[in-house]
């Protein structure tokens, strides 16, 4: 630590490194720049309230001047209340202008704000986390040297990882050379996929309702959106339109609806993008979270040649890993890699390392285990507080989340302004359509809230849905 010309500690503050220039042959006195340049400085937010400035002796000796010159500076920001002194502290910034109104960014249903109790969809279950392998994970993945360059296609680690959890877990092998990609996550994936493969101004088929993240990528990527209409078996194949360049459907656990599509509806489908030249683009929500019956083949399986299979850590763990994985053709992987390429981006390491670490040491598989009991239990209490208001839901016995329907939109929207005066936030399905609307009712997740906290937002949930 270094000392102040009279022997005193000094502690190095956001001051210190401060450039003060003086002009010495103006007319303004030299005490006067001095406070000029500090007043600028704590105007434009390079110094902050509360930053201690040097004492006077050794701004002095910085500047090269006496120590009365800049003694007469702090004396005149005194005044005018710029600083405040601490009894054997030293001299301080107390005042300063903020610069712009505060901002806080909107609330959205998936984005709520943390005084509510969150029974959104969309949310992963941190609650079943192993803390210790997570910290354990975290500190082997800083381990290795920091990256020089970005591997554009993803940590081989990690892209080794994702290929065994989905051999294991979803049953997808290297059939047809597929390759497999890191990515920032779902959406993310969608965007590249807008960018690097399909044409300018394509037409999507998408499901109606569906997971309106994806939707938001395709249009700011310029797509057309085709709301097809899903049923108890998701995505209506026949009512599929020929002229679409691809179709996005989440065919384990349609969002939000819960749907599984049947193996003969799968079939069609490909049948359909192989007779259109069709991409399927297969999102695997939920994929990994059933525990009612044992999970069908992935359209990957069934067809690598015309599906792309996406899937994310944000639900099974938590999205501050910001990773995901996206399985192909060689051709559409070739094609996103260009795409990063041109652009510059790429999905982050860190996360990468984290689940490689995760799977290497069996955490992650351990950790699904975990999770689908968990899930299995909550979903058990939800359906018992519903009924108990005399509720019901819809969608298979999977996933993190049913759906409540209800008699209309008023409906809809009055239980949810209900919940939320009470402390606790729902997901309305009129957020998740294109087009025109043919369900009511609220999205009802059971994930991100602490078990012992979730009794209490679903018994209020339940009272407010079934209100007259």
């Amino acid at each position: 630590m270094a000392t102040t010309p009279d022997g005193a500690a000094h502690r190095p503050t956001a001051a210190d490194d401060l450039p003060i220039t003086l002009d010495r042959a103006a007319s303004t006195p030299l005490s006067a720049q001095i406070a000029d340049r500090l007043r600028d400085a704590a105007a434009t937010g390079v110094l902050h309230r509360g930053d201690r400035l040097p004492s006077s002796r050794a701004l002095a000796l910085r500047l090269g001047v006496s120590r009365t010159v800049v003694t007469a500076a702090y004396d005149q920001l005194h005044a005018e209340g710029w600083l405040g002194g601490r009894h054997g502290s030293g001299t301080y910034l107390t005042a300063a202008p903020r610069l712009a109104p505060e901002w806080s960014p909107a609330a959205s249903d998936a984005d709520e704000a943390t005084d509510l109790a969150d029974l959104a969809p969309g949310a992963p279950c941190v609650e079943a986390i192993d803390r210790a392998a997570w910290r354990r994970a975290w500190r082997a993945a800083a381990a290795p040297m920091p990256l020089v360059r970005r591997n554009r296609a993803g940590d081989p680690g990690y892209r080794a990882a994702v290929a065994e959890h989905l051999l294991r877990h979803r049953g997808l092998g290297a059939s047809g050379g597929s390759a497999v990609l890191a990515t920032s996550g779902t959406s993310a994936a969608v965007s590249e996929l807008a960018a690097a493969v399909l044409p300018p101004g394509a037409a999507v088929a998408i499901e109606d309702p569906g997971y309106r993240r994806a939707a938001g990528a395709f249009r700011a990527a310029g797509i057309e959106l085709v709301p097809i209409p899903v049923d108890d078996h998701g995505l209506r194949v026949d009512l599929l339109p020929d002229g679409v360049s691809a179709m996005y459907c989440t065919p384990a656990h349609q969002f939000p609806l819960g749907a599984r599509m049947p193996a003969e509806r799968r079939v069609r489908l490909v049948e359909f993008a192989r007779r259109t030249g069709a991409l399927i683009i297969e999102d695997d929500y939920d994929g990994e979270l059933r525990y009612d019956t044992a999970p069908l083949p992935l359209l990957a399986t069934l067809a690598p040649d015309v599906v792309v299979h996406l899937g994310t850590t944000s639900k099974i763990l938590t999205p501050a890993l910001g990773i995901g994985w996206l399985v192909a053709a060689p051709a559409v992987a070739d094609a996103v890699l260009a795409h990063r390429e041109h652009t510059g981006t790429g999905p982050a390491a860190a996360g990468q390392l984290v689940l490689a670490e995760l799977a290497a040491h069996g955490d992650l598989a351990r950790h699904l285990r975990r999770l689908r009991r968990e899930m299995q239990t909550r979903r058990a209490m939800v359906v018992a507080e519903l009924r108990r208001h005399g509720l019901g839901v819809i969608g298979d016995a999977a996933g993190s989340h049913v759906v409540v329907p209800l008699a209309s939109a008023t409906a809809e929207a009055a239980a949810v302004a209900a919940a939320e005066r009470r402390g606790v936030h729902l997901g309305r399905l009129d957020t998740h359509y294109v087009g025109p609307r043919r369900l009511f009712g609220v999205a009802l997740g059971y994930a991100a809230l602490p078990r012992a906290d979730l009794a209490a937002a679903l018994r209020t949930a339940g009272e407010c849905l079934a209100a007259p």
